[in-house]
């Protein structure tokens, strides 16, 4: 049988057949590849439907259209719908990825939208317009506008809701230690020195220690990092970049906003905080402190993090991102530690001021390695530098308070002086921030010129010490020549030896107990010992030289036989009442520390005793009678007992002597 080569006459025919056989495969709606298993069918029946493939194909180019024009239409539905609800209640109220809502769905419409944006960037499809309704193009727009601001909605509302909350108390309260804080004079050392004096428990303040490099937190719930990711990965892709950094930057930046809060950190501007008295700025500056550690240490940190996860290779967005979500505590931060650094000096503020530089200084490599906006490292740097010249000129203040505290008024009982007391306590704290001290000063050749003329101390000594221990040396010889002029406002010239002694001693003591002895050194301390011994000597001399002088044979005779009764009589009378003087005035006097006080009155004992008991003992035959006790009123052991009333600080009267001897 031969193959059929016409099956209709001339051109029209051959369209007839062609257009025949195309419409019976596109109503069978069979899949491509049985289709073409058709059409080679039909080519054995006759060669003019071999061109029927090109039909085909072509067929197929429109069908594919029509299917992406569906799918874009069916995910502009997903859209429209989901807008449609923006003004109800449980529209507002409920999340993208809460029920009855679909997650999946809706992040396949915007992915098809974008995907179709894309497409018909690249190659504008033929039926763009095909449909009733507005153009496809502004349709789609459209639909990626209120995808858009959908997202931005539920980007909102996940990073608020998914947000932890810091808790500061429990998480940090516990990371402390102690140091001191000084008082509430102001800074000012006024004519009566009560503002000085020894710093009790009530005076200490808790400073933050280092937060460790191993701790860190999640600031906003791990489960809901996929969701932000999502959502951020359709709003880039959409060309709303601006828009995604705008949201997710405006909502941690007041996240890290009330971080602050709980940590204690107001906004204040440079006015307010320099209006603030001090008790309630000390506060403030210790909460500063520990803010700035948990703030970068922990905070930025966990902020960097976030922004890495989120963003992921989006290096320029992350980077602006964590910028603009940072700027705005680290500035408020900054700002307070300007105006503390351009605030009044006064020396009860430098240990705040130190607290602050070290945490500002120490928190520096982190804040540089995650901040890349200059503007806001330049203001960093600027801060820690005032904060540094701010420290600087608190302890020079300090130094001047000391070098011109002129009270004239004496402590009565030549105890220690309140100003010992007070420079004692706050060196000794001082020693302390030997590292930032050390890299903020300097000593001046003035000074230098000043320790070897006009102190007496030994150049060669202070050159080989570190800057913040030249310092000290130097004030520590301020304050010696300082105690030296108030001990010149006693009349008593035992008085005067007293007083430096007790003052000596204390030096002596707090540097000995303290790391001052470190700066100071061994030398030091045997110096000031040896002259301790020479005021000691000095006292015993001015005391009781004249007593002693009583007990001596010349002018009663050669022997206690040939001695003058009446001289003798004189002899014990002067004895008796210069020892009732001392007595009465001394009693009076304090030597507060107990090992000082017990040995002055070993000496005292020793030199006087041993004087008393020989005296008495070769001329009390001279004597005898009913009238002796009237001139040898006291035993040697009567005399050791009164002795332990001495530098008691409680006066005795001279008739309580008077009772104990009868």
């Amino acid at each position: 049988m031969a193959t059929t080569t016409s099956l209709g006459g001339g051109a029209g025919g051959d369209d007839r057949v062609l257009a025949t056989a195309q419409q019976i495969v596109k109503s069978l709606r069979a899949a491509k590849e049985d289709r073409e298993d058709m059409l080679l069918i039909f080519s054995t029946f006759d060669n003019r439907l071999s061109g029927i493939s090109d039909l085909i194909n072509g067929d197929d180019s429109k069908s594919s259209e029509e299917e992406e024009l569906d799918r874009f239409e069916a995910a502009e539905k997903v859209i429209l719908a989901d807008a449609s609800l923006s003004d109800e209640p449980s529209r507002q109220s409920t999340s993208l990825f809460n029920p009855p809502n679909n997650p999946a769905e809706y992040f396949s419409a915007v992915d098809e939208i974008i995907h179709w944006m894309e497409q018909f960037s690249i190659a504008p499809p033929s039926s763009a317009v095909g449909r009733t309704g507005p153009a496809i193009v502004d349709r789609a727009e459209n639909a990626i506008q209120l995808a858009m601001s959908r997202l931005e909605d539920e980007m909102r509302h996940v990073l608020i809701c998914n947000t932890i909350p810091l808790d500061a108390v429990s998480r940090y309260g516990s990371i402390r230690r102690v140091s001191l804080s000084f008082g509430s004079h102001d800074g000012a050392i006024d004519d009566t020195l009560e503002s000085f004096g020894e710093v009790g428990s009530s005076r200490f303040h808790e400073r933050g220690a280092s937060l460790g490099d191993d701790l860190f937190v999640d600031l906003v719930r791990p489960e809901a990092v996929q969701d932000l990711r999502q959502i951020i990965d359709r709003m880039v892709r959409s060309g709303y970049e601006r828009e995604c950094l705008q949201v997710y930057s405006s909502v941690r930046r007041d996240a890290l906003d009330e971080c602050l809060v709980i940590l204690g950190v107001e906004r204040l501007s440079i006015e307010e905080v320099q209006r603030v008295e001090w008790r309630s700025l000390d506060e403030k500056m210790k909460n500063w402190v520990q803010a700035v550690k948990v703030v970068v240490g922990v905070l930025l940190s966990g902020e960097k993090r976030l922004c890495d996860g989120l963003f992921g290779d989006l290096d320029d967005l992350k980077e602006i991102c964590f910028n603009e979500t940072a700027k705005g505590c680290i500035m408020q931060l900054l700002n307070f530690g300007e105006a503390i650094s351009i605030c009044k000096r006064s020396p009860e503020k430098l240990f705040r001021i130190l607290d602050m530089y070290e945490a500002l200084r120490d928190a520096m490599p982190d804040l540089q390695a995650m901040v890349s906006d200059e503007f806001v490292i330049g203001e960093a740097n600027g801060v820690l530098s005032g904060l540094g010249e701010a420290a600087k000129g608190t302890f020079a203040e300090f130094e001047n308070c000391i070098r011109n505290e002129t009270s004239k008024k004496p402590v009565i009982t030549g105890d220690v002086h309140p100003l010992p007391r007070y420079v004692m306590n706050y060196l000794k704290l001082l020693v302390d921030y030997g590292d930032p001290m050390d890299s903020l000063l300097e000593i001046s050749e003035e000074d230098l010129h000043r320790f070897k003329n006009d102190l007496g101390g030994d150049g060669s000594q202070l050159e080989a010490m570190s800057p913040l221990g030249q310092r000290i040396l130097l004030l520590m010889s301020e304050l010696e020549y300082n105690l030296e002029e108030k001990s010149r406002l006693y009349e008593d010239s035992a008085m005067q030896q007293v007083f430096l002694m007790n003052n000596l001693y204390y030096l002596v003591r707090k540097v000995k107990d303290s790391d001052l002895g470190k700066v100071l050194g061994d030398n030091w301390i045997r110096k000031r010992r040896g002259q301790i011994r020479q005021y000691a000597t000095g006292y015993l001399r001015a005391s009781w030289s004249r007593a002693l002088s009583c007990l001596k044979d010349e002018g009663i005779g050669g022997s206690s036989n040939n001695a003058s009764k009446m001289a003798l009589k004189e002899r014990f009378k002067s004895f008796n009442a210069c020892f009732e003087e001392i007595y009465r005035v001394q009693t009076a006097w304090k030597v507060p520390d107990d090992q000082l006080r017990e040995e002055l009155r070993i000496s005292i004992s020793e030199k006087v005793i041993p004087a008393y008991r020989s005296f008495v003992g070769r001329f009390r035959s001279q004597l005898e009678g009913r009238h002796a006790g009237k001139y040898i009123k006291y035993t040697p052991e009567d005399l050791e007992t009164y002795l332990l009333d001495l530098f008691e600080g409680s006066p005795a009267v001279l008739h309580h002597i008077r009772r104990k001897s009868t």
